[in-house]
């Protein structure tokens, strides 16, 4: 590879180019920074040819750093410079149109990058990772997440849309184990997200291809590498959910991420990896081996400042593992389970969406918009939403 901007595939002809810069390009570095000026609570940059470069907040787009469109040669530049000499990468993003790396900007955030072509020019979003691990307290997780420190064995699994907070949500509970016990804790991620300094446990953190090929052979290879607990950047494939069953079932605590909405949709989602002869018995050590399924939602604030973490936590129970076991029926669903097990600890999506409406946290119609059940959810407000006694409407009818 003769120079790295080389290593990005060339504009297919006939795609746009965007406007002529009027200016010698900024450099990368320099152009993340002033971006990362914009606001405090970014989430991620964007990067598209015939735009100028944008940035999320509280999951809205917003224009930062310079006004001037990007044209395809600029994100192919931005590309090259953020991929470097990551030959896979590079080999994926010209076989198969995109690629994940991870990117440091000296003495500020690192990123999770995805660089893909569409319409022959390079596109670029970058998740923006906080410096700083977070902790259960920035935060404000449930009490009872607090528990899964104390877990010896079992999987955790945190679920939800890209862009919910697994990432984060995760980080904290390893830092929390990190503080507070004396393990050996492993994580197999793509990329590594946040960086977990040594604290009282030891934590190595392996990275798929650089580190390892697959997650799969990576989880393979911790049963042979003494940790207690294990972090699976995500439940891909087969394999990899096969592996980590028996990784929980010989005294491993596994904490591992899924792309589903909820509880109920995370069981089904697993299940159904699998062949219809082998889900018997799927179900039977899924019911077994399972601790908590913790299902998020980021929903914009009432008062504008940013978004709040709104919390599915299915925890294990006589009752939950029997509904995983032998699958839900009319009155015997994991949500009716959650419904109910709040001494125990668990709580759904749209009781905790009422209870931040109520608490003024939410306003109603982002409450709703949110809900799993809007019209269960709008029968359970009715009170907030009728009017009161004293309403000069209502006395005027009266008379």
């Amino acid at each position: 590879m003769s120079s790295p901007t080389n290593a990005v595939p060339n504009m297919a002809p006939g795609a746009a180019t965007g406007a002529a810069p009027a200016v010698a390009p900024m450099s990368t570095p320099a152009l993340l920074a002033a971006m990362l000026r914009t606001s405090p609570k970014i989430s991620d940059l964007f990067f598209t040819p015939g735009k100028p470069p944008l940035v999320e907040i509280s999951g809205k787009l917003a224009p930062a750093g310079t006004a001037r469109a990007l044209t395809c040669d600029d994100t192919r530049r931005i590309a090259a410079d953020l991929i470097r000499d990551d030959q896979h990468a590079i080999d994926n993003l010209k076989e198969l149109g995109s690629c994940d790396v991870s990117y440091s900007l000296p003495g500020a955030n690192r990123f999770r990058v995805n660089i893909f072509m569409q319409r022959g020019s390079c596109a670029i979003v970058m998740r923006v990772i906080p410096g700083k691990v977070p902790d259960f307290e920035s935060l404000n997780l449930p009490p009872e997440l607090a528990k899964i420190v104390g877990l010896r064995n079992g999987i955790v699994l945190v679920t939800g849309p890209t862009g919910s907070g697994k990432s984060s949500t995760l980080a904290a509970i390893i830092d929390k184990i990190n503080k507070e016990q004396s393990y050996h804790v492993l994580t197999i991620e793509d990329p590594i997200e946040f960086l977990h300094p040594h604290k009282n446990c030891i934590v190595n953190q392996r990275e798929l291809h650089s580190d390892t090929p697959s997650f799969a052979l990576a989880l393979r290879a911790a049963l042979r590498q003494a940790p207690k607990v294990i972090l699976v950047g995500e439940m891909r494939d087969k394999e990899t959910i096969e592996i980590a069953m028996e990784a929980a079932e010989t005294g491993h605590l596994v904490l591992s991420t899924l792309h589903t909405i909820d509880a109920s949709k995370t069981v089904e989602r697993i299940v159904g990896v699998f062949p219809m002869a082998e889900q018997h018995t799927l179900r039977n050590r899924l019911a077994k081996s399972f601790r908590y399924i913790i299902s998020q939602r980021l929903v914009p604030r009432k008062d504008g400042a940013g978004r709040v973490a709104v919390l599915e936590i299915l925890k294990s129970t006589l009752r939950t593992r029997e509904y995983v076991e032998k699958g839900e029926g009319e009155g015997k669903t994991l949500l009716d389970a959650m419904r109910v097990g709040d001494q125990e600890g668990m709580q759904h999506f749209d009781g905790s969406i009422e209870k931040l409406i109520r608490e003024g946290v939410l306003d109603m119609d982002t409450g709703l918009a949110y809900a799993t059940n809007p019209d269960n959810l709008m029968l359970d407000l009715a009170d907030l939403a009728a009017p009161s006694p004293s309403d000069p409407l209502l006395e005027t009818v009266a008379t």
